[in-house]
């Protein structure tokens, strides 16, 4: 199984759009996906159609409680796409953690008890760099970063590479950025231009060519419980994605997906 988190610790950038769309055009090519759902609010959750209600077992019972993956996974409405949903409970798994054993890898060790039931398992991580997020970091082989395409972006940008950095030295050796993509584009404003110019002068060819714009179809499909993918196929948000998908397969170890 290929881990794949998906993080930045600003907040709104689109991560959880992110995870959920790009794991739902997957599953329709055949990849077994597991979406597993690290961040306290559950975002992911209610956009893959599972309500609060019906979150029994959750990712705190997985990393605190020492439950398994496959009693924490539920499948959901679209084929080959399992989840663990998030619940409350997680916004208490920081403090909880700090007096564990091991407490930056209890995720790695669950995820490694499943790891060929899934072909691929993408972490929906919360906006912050605390416990949870490093967790995320070291059970992952590689991470995607979305990023919003405005000044402040860029600023936490460098915040973010300066963790990995330490994970990879403390934690997680093997941990690689995959890519970043840019969200939220709009091609009307020149500013957009402008930090989608200086991130690719940057990070070069780390950035990916598709970009995410502003898409009013993408922001009403979560309140439906559905990606975009599902709510309106032919959006230019879901055909963004298809395009984001097709070039994050052609990225991933070659070696892997033979397996």
């Amino acid at each position: 199984m290929i881990t794949v988190a998906i993080a930045n610790q600003k907040g709104g950038v689109g991560k959880t759009t992110t995870t959920i769309n790009i794991a739902t055009a997957m599953a329709a090519t055949g990849w077994r996906v597991l979406v597993l759902d690290f961040d306290p609010q559950g975002n992911a959750s209610t956009g893959l159609g599972v309500a609060t209600a019906n979150r029994t077992r959750s990712s705190y019972d997985l990393v605190i409680e020492g439950l398994s993956l496959a009693q924490c996974a539920y499948d959901t409405s679209i084929p080959n796409l399992s989840l663990v949903p998030a619940t409350q409970d997680l916004s208490g798994a920081e403090v909880e953690l700090v007096g564990m054993d091991d407490r930056t890898g209890r995720l790695r060790a669950a995820i490694e008890q499943a790891a060929t039931r899934y072909d691929i398992c993408f972490i929906d991580c919360p906006p912050s760099l605390g416990l949870l997020t490093l967790n995320a970091l070291s059970a992952a082989d590689t991470l995607l970063v979305p990023l919003q395409c405005e000044f402040f972006a860029l600023e936490g940008l460098s915040q973010l590479l300066q963790t990995v950095e330490r994970v990879q030295q403390r934690f997680n050796a093997e941990l690689s950025i995959i890519g970043v993509v840019l969200t939220m584009f709009d091609r009307r404003n020149r500013l957009t231009d402008q930090v989608a110019d200086d991130v690719r002068d940057c990070l070069g060819p780390l950035v990916f060519e598709s970009v995410i714009p502003r898409n009013v179809r993408l922001s009403e499909a979560p309140s439906h419980g559905l990606p975009a993918l599902i709510y309106d196929y032919q959006c230019a948000g879901s055909r963004a994605y298809i395009a984001l998908a097709r070039e994050l397969i052609a990225r991933l170890p070659a070696q892997r997906i033979a397996a």
